[in-house]
This record gives structure tokens, C-alpha cells and sequence, in this order.
């Protein structure tokens, strides 16, 4: 009885421990995270590129995941910075001129938006998908950045 009266005064106190254990979900995200970093990506938080032209700074709070492949500087004139949004299944850029880039049909569905400027080229999302889309955003990213940088 003495035993069984320490082990539970043990697993009591070990008990709070278990909070700090990472979830399912966020060991997935690790995962998909480190697969992006070992293909070349880096992950930051960003805002979203229709939210942050806005001047409202309520709406300037939507920060989504941003994977993103660095690019080499150009030479001569800068990249001009360019972003779509993914809008039911469509492509629109912020400028409507603008053409939805190849790759946008090569990205998975939780993707919101695309974006290229001097130092980058990257998709925003909330890592709503799996390990499979991850691997489609590198493939594509790659691939995007083999097009601008020729």
C-alpha cells in the first residue's frame, strides 16, 4: 500500500510536466517546418500582402506562415515586388495586370498568396496541409526561383 501511495504522490507531482509535451499537430508543424529548412526555405511570419497595404491597423493583425526562397540580388534594375492572392480556387494579382505566376497551378489549395520582391520568392499559408504540401511548395518554390534567376 505504501508503494501505490508514493506512486501516486509521484505521478501527481509529475503530472503538470505533461503540458509542455508538444501536441500532434504542433510536431507535425515542426516536421514540415524542418523539411522546408533542409530543400533551402526559410519560414517567417508575414503579413498578408492585401493586408498590409492597408492603413487600418486592426486589419494589419493577420499574420500568416511565409515560406520562402532567398534569392541572389539582380543585376541592374531591382525586382519589382509582386503578390496573387489565391481566391476560391483562382489566382488574382494586387495589380490586376498582373499574371498569376506558372507556378500557381503547381501549389497546394491551403496556399493564400504568392509573393516575389528583391530578396525572396514565397508563398503565405497557415500550414493548414500536410508533409505532401510542403514538399509541392518546395518543388514549386524551386522551380520559381530557377525562372527568375535564369
Amino acid at each position: 500500500m505504501k508503494y501505490l501511495l508514493i506512486l501516486f504522490v509521484v505521478a501527481l507531482a509529475l503530472a503538470p510536466l505533461t503540458h509542455f509535451l508538444p501536441s500532434k499537430r504542433q510536431r507535425q508543424i515542426a516536421r514540415m517546418r524542418e523539411y522546408a529548412a533542409v530543400h533551402g526555405l526559410f519560414v517567417e511570419f508575414r503579413d498578408l500582402p492585401a493586408v498590409a497595404r492597408s492603413s487600418a491597423p486592426a486589419e494589419r493583425k493577420q499574420q500568416v506562415i511565409y515560406y520562402g526562397k532567398r534569392l541572389p540580388p539582380s543585376r541592374g534594375t531591382p525586382r519589382e515586388r509582386r503578390a496573387w492572392l489565391a481566391q476560391d480556387g483562382e489566382w488574382q494579382g494586387l495589380q490586376r495586370s498582373w499574371q498569376a505566376p506558372a507556378i500557381s497551378a503547381a501549389l497546394p489549395a491551403a496556399v493564400l498568396a504568392a509573393g516575389v520582391d528583391e530578396g525572396s520568392c514565397g508563398i503565405y499559408w497557415r500550414e493548414d496541409g500536410s508533409e505532401a504540401d510542403v514538399q509541392q511548395i518546395v518543388d514549386a518554390l524551386m522551380a520559381w526561383e530557377q525562372a527568375l534567376c535564369g
